[in-house]
């Protein structure tokens, strides 16, 4: 784990291990507010607390990233923290072709809002071009109208742009899985039927729970 260091305190993860991967915490910012999300009750992920003062700059991503290497390598180096990284595009694709230029593998895991979020640029093919080799899109529904009661995006016909976005990340020959949350009531034999029509994979998530609250312990 790499935080940064503001007026001599420790501050804001920004890479993290978990899984034998590298995580990088690039942002807090999301354009869901997802109902399962564990942002709803947390802001810790594998025991880090990826909550931001402020959001790193390339400089100090690449340091962060120098720092968690010496503890060893890592399978990945995954875009995925407490946000959606691809409001932060630019620092994604500089970070992507860093690593490349290392022969490290990468993995960009998000909602699928990137070209919503950057209109007019082709995020995918810039993506595919810095060396990104894999991405996790979030589908969570199989129609649009549960997709806005579960995800509460803030544009308009979000769903359909999440499906068009994991279509050309197949077409640019990226290794590409959808995911659902696995929660009661989801259509996950529908998402699946999604991604295997696109050519993707799928796979189910685990629903984050808050913890359950320990009854006080009396002292005798």
């Amino acid at each position: 784990m790499y935080r940064a260091i503001i007026d001599g305190v420790n501050a804001d993860t920004i890479a993290y291990r978990a899984k034998g991967n590298i995580y990088l915490n690039l942002t807090n910012r999301c354009s869901c507010s997802c109902t399962f999300c564990l942002r709803e009750f947390t802001t810790s992920v594998y025991g880090y607390d990826l909550s931001l003062v402020s959001e790193p700059t390339v400089e100090e991503i690449e340091r962060a990233l120098e720092v968690a290497f010496l503890d060893g390598p890592a399978q990945q180096v995954v875009f995925c923290g407490l946000g959606e990284p691809t409001l932060r595009l630019d620092a994604v694709l500089h970070v992507t072709e860093w690593l490349r230029l290392r022969r490290i593998a990468t993995r960009l895991d998000t909602n699928g809002h990137g070209e919503l979020l950057n209109p007019g640029r082709d995020v995918v093919g810039e993506l595919k071009a810095a060396g990104l080799q894999a991405v996790s899109v979030s589908l969570n529904a199989a129609d649009p109208t549960t997709y806005d009661q579960l995800c509460r995006p803030t544009f308009t016909k979000a769903h359909r742009a999440v499906i068009a976005f994991a279509e050309k990340c197949v077409q640019q020959g990226l290794a590409t899985t959808l995911t659902a949350v696995d929660q009661p009531g989801a259509d996950l034999d529908g998402c699946r039927a999604i991604a295997t029509a696109l050519g993707a994979q799928f796979r189910a998530r685990p629903l984050a729970r808050p913890p359950v609250a320990q009854p006080d312990r009396k002292v005798v």
